[in-house]
């Protein structure tokens, strides 16, 4: 339940076992996973998040997350998509779109155009009716990235296994089709 998705500037395809290496490098950043964890991943915490990605994508069930690929130079830059939030079962049954960058690829615009891409997919090939995206408050950037995509205002909650306060912000089908002039080309490959 994964496919190639392209924008602009970026590629959006599945992860493989070559990406380890490149993804080992943007998740030891620590400002990379600084939300939630406060530091970057080590490589087994890497080599561990890569299988249950791919492993993810024989379950027909759910879609899972894309490697997101510069275009321009190939590089992987980080990865976006979509997923079921299953760290917070309070909003389930739920799909998440959500995205993660390194720190030389942001401020480019490049989660906002892989959001963009997440939601279409979500809205228009997967049928889904609306899509959440959670975020911890202090993480403005994020929720900038949100409200660029079209979510409105969302409702407080606590990480169960946390204690960490997060924000959840739910986008109708509706409301996207409403807006779809917000996003950039088509996401399609």
């Amino acid at each position: 339940m994964i496919e190639t998705l392209q924008t602009g500037r970026l590629l959006l395809r599945p992860f493989v076992p070559d990406d380890l290496d490149a993804l080992t490098e943007l998740h030891a950043e620590e400002s990379f996973w600084w939300y939630p964890l406060g530091r970057g991943m080590t490589p087994a915490e890497t080599a561990g998040f890569l299988a249950r990605v791919t492993q993810g994508y024989e379950s027909h069930d759910h879609p899972s997350l894309h490697a997101v690929i510069e275009r321009s130079s190939g590089s992987l830059v980080g990865w976006a998509g979509l997923s079921v939030p299953l760290f917070l079962p309070e909003v389930l049954p739920a799909i998440e779109v959500g995205w993660r960058l390194g720190e030389a690829f942001r401020g480019l615009g490049y989660a906002t155009e892989a959001g963009a891409a997440g939601l279409r997919w979500g809205f228009n090939e997967l049928g889904l009716d609306e899509i959440v995206s959670i975020y911890e408050p202090d993480n403005v950037a994020s929720g900038r990235v949100m409200d660029r995509l079209g979510f409105p205002a969302g409702s407080k909650t606590t990480h169960p296994g946390r204690g960490i306060p997060l924000v959840v912000r739910t986008l109708t089908v509706e409301a996207w089709r409403s807006a779809q002039d917000r996003w950039p080309g088509p996401a399609r490959a």
